[in-house]
């Protein structure tokens, strides 16, 4: 393809973003290249770039096919600029965005030569729909392709026709799956859903794509079961696929996100009214959207998170490389801290244990969920096998002397964290980082010993590792600025993103959940059920309630971080004496079998609340609380905390604030997190209710005094 590149470059406007190329095969080439993005995004302003493109390739009769690729190595198009959504004042501004996009893809479409979208790397959003709009698609079988249409994480449909488009190539189920949940396929998986014809190295992806061009072949050999025809080809069978999908989103969603059950009406609408119909509630539903509250907060929280991406730990403070690292503890954490350190961040890891059985544990780990996708055919057993060489484990410090940073994961006892630093700093390298993944103890404790300080810093992750995306990054007053930097851009080759914290008990997200959990505990100690409190705050928008979260966490692993916050922070602190009789009784929750709920027996899963416990507990359950009331008593203790927080400097800024506990404790993203939360409602507002419920329930409801002040200046967080 030499000759091609050659003719492409004298064409091209180094300003443009589309370059058609016509080659003497008469196949076309449309480059797609937005100039200063490091990945291809459609803006609003290209659609008359595009329709002079298309003008060209109509009156030019020597163009008999065309094909569209991405002039970047590392994506084909990852989406539309979701900024140009922020401009909008009103739905209609947002709908005509959706309808130009819509009229451009449907011209693509209408072109009478045949049109391949040549794939490599993400062909997400805006990208997907560019590509269904063509009349074949091959992608190459880079790891970094991926197809899907994820608007609905944003609190969005797709809106350049993707919701009539899919359905057609992929099935009803499929695309409602894709569209409901934003589910991106691989390239193996788009070939058997019908979404691509074919799956090819990348070196031959314009060559295959061309031939496509010229033989003109268009249609996918998708398998479709008896079921799906039996549901899929009658009104009745898709009105029960429908039903159920509404269902589903409903018991999922609590409600609290518009977008799924508008995806679904965009797409029953062109099932039973036609394409033209289905277009036109696309474009309507998509501006509607974009005005409501959630999407709004769930687009803060992607500019956030994007933003985030590209600071260091301390700016204008470059990280240290670090090649290899060592983790201290098996375990449940020693295992995931491993995984992700070996699979997402590529480093050789070594891990050391006491015994043999610790290392196994951690081991397993990896293999475990390896071995899942070894089974889902995401990975070759190969890739495997080299993926779990990366992990080794010792139980002395063979092995360690060349490690960059140490991530400690052993028990929460500061003399036995302690004596790890010393260990470490007696056997490894000078200048190494010695990264504790404590949750409670101060960072200057575990480093107060230390030879060298400058080096220890907190490196606190959340269960289980390789899903939870946060990771608190803890510096003592000590800690040196580089050091800082290189656990920052470590954590991000892990896949977290990183917070940075000050040193303090409970550090930010400990800190602001343990008054929450507290707070749903005097409700319980005060009669109100169990499921109750629970399924009031799973309403609200947690993905689990305050109780269950208990059982999940650990119930000892509560009553051991309490005795902490309260010395250092203060009474408002203090968990319920009652919990006490929980631990003598065994009930540590899940790991013990035995909780709030239920999960020994055959039946038991862990969704019914084990009765015992109200007993032990002298309590007689009678719901007396509206679910208002709940919600309001613990959230509001949390948003007060995350004030306090903020105004001590533990947390950077409000957004570092909203990051740490969506990410951290699964605070309802549509929400957008305490701050913007306490936006929404109003700091005068929230001094109000927490004024009222200190009148009603006590001190621990007084208002920080930050937060006073914000009330009476009108002042918010953003």
């Amino acid at each position: 393809m030499t000759d091609v590149t050659k003719q492409e470059t004298q064409t091209e406007n180094s300003m443009s973003t589309f370059t058609l190329t016509p080659q003497d095969n008469g196949i076309a080439l449309l480059k797609i290249d937005v100039q200063n993005e490091t990945m291809n995004v459609l803006k609003a302003e290209f659609a008359e770039q595009i329709q002079e493109i298309l003008k060209q390739v109509k009156s030019d009769s020597s163009i008999t096919g065309l094909v569209i690729y991405s002039g970047k190595s590392n994506s084909f198009v990852a989406g539309a600029d979701i900024t140009m959504l922020d401009k909008c004042e009103t739905a209609q501004q947002a709908t005509e965005i959706a309808a130009g996009g819509q009229m451009i893809f449907n011209q693509l479409e209408q072109l009478s030569i045949p049109v391949v979208a040549a794939i490599n790397g993400p062909c997400l959003g805006g990208g997907l729909e560019l590509a269904m709009a063509c009349h074949m698609r091959v992608c190459s079988d880079s790891n970094k392709t991926v197809l899907g249409l994820p608007e609905v994480q944003l609190g969005l449909l797709p809106g350049s026709g993707g919701t009539q488009r899919l359905p057609k190539l992929v099935g009803l189920q499929k695309s409602l799956d894709m569209m409901l949940t934003g589910k991106q396929l691989r390239p193996k998986q788009a070939l058997k859903a019908g979404l691509v014809l074919d799956v090819v190295p990348n070196s031959v992806l314009l060559d295959v794509a061309i031939k496509m061009a010229q033989t003109g072949k268009r249609k996918a050999n998708r398998k479709v079961s008896i079921v799906e025809k039996a549901l899929e080809s009658n009104p009745f069978g898709r009105k029960i696929v429908f039903d159920q999908a509404s269902k589903t989103v409903l018991a999922k969603t609590k409600g609290n996100y518009p977008a799924p059950l508008k995806i679904i009406d965009c797409i029953r609408t062109g099932y039973e009214k036609g394409t033209t119909k289905g277009l036109a509630i696309e474009a309507y539903n998509f501006g509607e959207l974009t005005q409501t509250a959630e999407s709004k907060q769930l687009r803060n929280l992607f500019f956030a998170t994007t933003e985030m991406k590209k600071e260091q730990g301390v700016a204008g403070v470059a990280p240290a490389k670090v090649n290899k690292v060592g983790v201290l503890g098996g375990g449940l954490m020693g295992g995931g801290i491993a995984y992700v350190s070996a699979n997402n961040a590529k480093t050789p890891v070594r891990i050391k244990d006491i015994n043999h059985t610790g290392i196994s544990h951690a081991l397993k780990y990896s293999f475990d969920i390896l071995n899942k996708k070894v089974k889902r055919r995401f990975m070759s057993q190969s890739a495997m096998q080299k993926q779990l060489n990366m992990v080794t484990g010792t139980v002395d410090y063979a092995g360690f002397k060349d490690a960059d940073m140490i991530i400690e994961a052993v028990f929460e006892d500061l003399g036995l964290k302690q004596s790890m630093v010393a260990d470490i700093e007696a056997n490894c390298k000078d200048g190494i980082i010695f990264a504790s993944n404590t949750s409670s103890l101060p960072i200057n404790q575990i480093a107060a010993k230390a030879a060298k300080p400058e080096n220890v810093i907190g490196l606190h992750y959340f269960s289980p590792v390789d899903k939870m995306p946060l990771a608190e990054i803890i510096a003592h007053e000590k800690t040196s600025d580089e050091t800082i930097s290189t656990t920052v851009a470590f954590a991000k080759r892990q896949g977290k993103t990183p917070i940075v914290v000050k040193d303090k008990a409970g550090f930010y997200v400990n800190r602001i959940l343990a008054p929450y959990v507290n707070e749903a505990a005097n409700i319980l100690l005060a009669g109100e059920p169990i499921e109750k409190i629970d399924r009031a705050l799973v309403k609200f928008g947690f993905p689990v309630g305050p109780i269950k979260l208990l059982d999940e966490v650990g119930i000892d692993i509560g009553a051991k971080i309490s005795p902490i916050l309260v010395d250092e922070l203060g009474e408002r602190f203090k968990a319920p004496d009652a919990f006490n009789k929980l631990i003598d009784d065994n009930r540590k929750g899940r790991k013990t079998n035995k909780g709030f709920y239920n999960y020994s027996g055959k039946k038991a899963n862990g969704k019914e609340v084990d009765e015992t416990v109200y007993s032990l507990l002298n309590i007689q359950p009678a719901s007396k609380l509206s679910a208002q009331e709940i919600n309001e008593r613990c959230v509001l203790l949390m948003v007060n905390e995350a004030v306090r927080c903020l105004d001590e400097g533990i947390i950077r800024n409000a957004r570092d604030g909203d990051i740490g506990t969506i990410f951290g404790i699964g605070f309802p993203p549509f929400i957008g997190g305490p701050f913007r939360y306490l936006d929404s409602l109003g700091a005068s507002t929230v001094v109000e209710k927490l004024s009222a419920y200190q009148d009603k329930y006590g001190d621990h409801f007084e208002p920080c005094a930050a937060l006073v002040e914000m009330a009476q200046t009108n002042r918010t967080c953003y």
